[in-house]
């Protein structure tokens, strides 16, 4: 295994009217089939290199070029205002290493259309609402995270931080 080498993933917590888009992966999905995730997927070389350079050397923006082609893809839908919220890193049953950049986004207009090969069911629900999914581990504390952004929350005027809520309540 190259320890350089990470699958990179993009994920969106999209805010529409105090709710959170969720959607349920396809029965067929290799990874977390059936389950209730938000929108997101990973980087390929295509989302820069079809593209003129920023710079002499780089391309810049790229992730949240990645985030809102996955999420129009998979949803149909169009966001803007992409911030970083967290990330996490795994090895998937089948030994390949990912790192996943979760970042929070306003929906900013389309009608929900599913990729239907990815998804096969969305939701728009509030905190208490998602908690009676089957959510993929993380996802529900990611949005707990989103709550205390969104009402000023934090410990000692430090940064909201990643945390395993009781999901319970």
């Amino acid at each position: 295994m190259n320890n350089f080498l990470h699958e990179v993933a993009i994920t969106a917590i999209i805010v529409r009217y105090g709710k959170y888009l969720i959607i349920r992966r396809a029965q067929r999905k290799k990874r977390f089939p059936g389950m209730w995730t938000v929108p997101g997927g990973r980087l390929e070389v295509t989302d820069y290199l079809d593209l003129p350079k920023d710079t002499k050397e780089y391309w810049y923006n790229i992730l949240e070029k990645t985030l809102a082609r996955e999420v129009q893809e998979e949803v149909g839908i169009e966001i803007d205002n992409v911030q970083y919220l967290t990330s996490l890193a795994t090895v998937h049953k089948d030994g390949a290493p990912s790192l996943v950049i979760s970042c929070l986004a306003k929906y900013r207009k389309g009608k929900i259309k599913l990729q239907e090969e990815e998804v096969d069911d969305f939701a728009w629900v509030s905190l208490k609402e998602a908690k009676k999914y089957d959510l993929i581990d993380g996802i529900l504390d990611e949005l707990v995270m989103v709550e205390k952004l969104a009402k000023g929350q934090s410990s000692s005027g430090r940064k909201v931080v990643w945390k395993k809520s009781n999901r319970t309540g």
